[in-house]
């Protein structure tokens, strides 16, 4: 068995095993860790576990020490020495002409490596920006580009709903989301009604998804004949919300009745 410490380095970011070097810790320690693009510093999530050698799926990096005031220190001026770094390359990405938009730009801890994502429609060809930025900056840089989704990740903001966005603020992963989830919730399927900062759909369209797929199959579907207190009548739509049914009545009366006054009638039986 092999003994891992699991590490966050972003407040919704993945979570990543180390190698705790017999360094005592526990959840919510700042810690610095060793990674493939230098020093950084990252939060204790899960406190040393056993796992299978299998599970591990490349070396383990380690845990170098327990973060000391001054790397909180450290990590504050790399996080400045990014932001002007950021600013140079937007200079030079409008200077080279270059369809991109850069979206951050992240220092390691001891400087070695800065890392600029960035978001595209389409491949770019960014070498000469990237001889520039090096010769520039006088580190290995390296340029990233991220889809929507993780673009809005990195950026933040705020959703139609009025609150941060579900990707900066709480969700680790992206879960799929698709069209059916919207008509499963009776939403219009207008874009531009179901969809987020990041022009792709809702990630909130998952949240309810699996409840409301529960309740719609106990409505009865539209077009079905039902039997009610008043008699028989034919379903015009669902309340999956409300759990109410819209019925037309023999004699054209329109209704809306609970669920529970409403039940339908087999297919096999006489209508």
């Amino acid at each position: 068995m092999t003994e891992v410490v699991g590490i966050r380095f972003k407040r919704t970011g993945p979570i990543y095993n180390f190698d705790p070097s017999n360094i005592e810790l526990e959840v919510g320690d700042n810690v610095v860790v060793d990674t493939t693009r230098g020093l950084a510093i990252g939060k204790v999530i899960t406190t040393s576990q056993e796992i299978a050698p299998g599970d591990v799926t490349e070396p383990l990096k380690p845990v170098v020490r327990k973060a000391q005031p001054e790397d909180l220190e450290q990590a504050q001026i790399m996080s400045d020495r990014g932001k002007a770094a950021l600013a140079k390359c937007n200079e030079s990405v409008e200077r080279f002409h270059l369809p991109m938009k850069l979206l951050a730009a992240e220092y390691s801890l001891d400087g070695s490596h800065l890392t600029v994502f960035f978001k595209a429609e389409k491949r770019v060809d960014f070498r000469a920006l990237l001889r520039e930025i090096s010769a520039s900056e006088k580190t290995r840089v390296e340029l990233r580009q991220v889809g929507a989704r993780d673009a809005a990740k990195l950026v933040g903001g705020v959703g139609m709903c009025g609150r941060s966005l579900c990707c900066s603020s709480h969700l680790c992963k992206f879960e799929p989301i698709s069209m059916k989830m919207a008509r499963d919730q009776d939403l219009p399927l207008n874009p531009a009604n179901i969809s987020g900062v990041c022009g792709r759909l809702l990630c909130c369209l998952s949240y309810e998804n699996q409840q409301y797929r529960a309740m719609k199959q106990r409505m009865p579907a539209q077009g079905r004949t039902v039997t009610t207190q008043m008699g028989k009548a034919r379903v015009i739509k669902g309340n999956t919300i409300k759990e109410t049914v819209l019925v037309r009545l023999e004699n054209e009366s329109i209704v809306e009745l609970p669920l529970s006054e409403v039940e339908l009638i087999s297919s096999n039986s006489s209508q």
